[in-house]
This record gives structure tokens, C-alpha cells and sequence, in this order.
């Protein structure tokens, strides 16, 4: 497994975990919840493409 790939995944489902507990319990700061999981779909989808080339 890529860890580019990896980090996005873990980035995406600690950000849609803090948006759950912002939705719930706002807290400030919340919205950068919206951009780690922008992000961290952004990461995932660059380094999970199949038969791309190695560096």
C-alpha cells in the first residue's frame, strides 16, 4: 500500500469523524474538517491509481 494513499484514507476518515462530533457538538475550528476531507480524498485519489509509474 502507498503511504501517500494510506495517509489520505486516514486523513479522510479522521476529518468525516470530526465533522460527525462538529455536527453534534460544535467546537471551533470545525470547518477544517471540510478541507481534511477534501484533502485527504484529493491524496488518495492521485496515489491509488492502478499501473501508474514508480518514481
Amino acid at each position: 500500500m502507498n503511504r501517500t494513499f494510506a495517509a489520505g484514507v486516514a486523513l479522510t476518515a479522521a476529518s468525516v469523524t470530526g465533522y460527525v462530533v462538529g455536527v453534534l457538538a460544535p467546537y471551533p475550528g470545525r470547518a477544517f474538517s471540510l478541507t481534511g476531507v477534501m484533502v485527504g480524498i484529493t491524496l488518495a485519489a492521485v496515489a491509488g491509481g492502478a499501473g501508474g509509474e514508480t518514481a
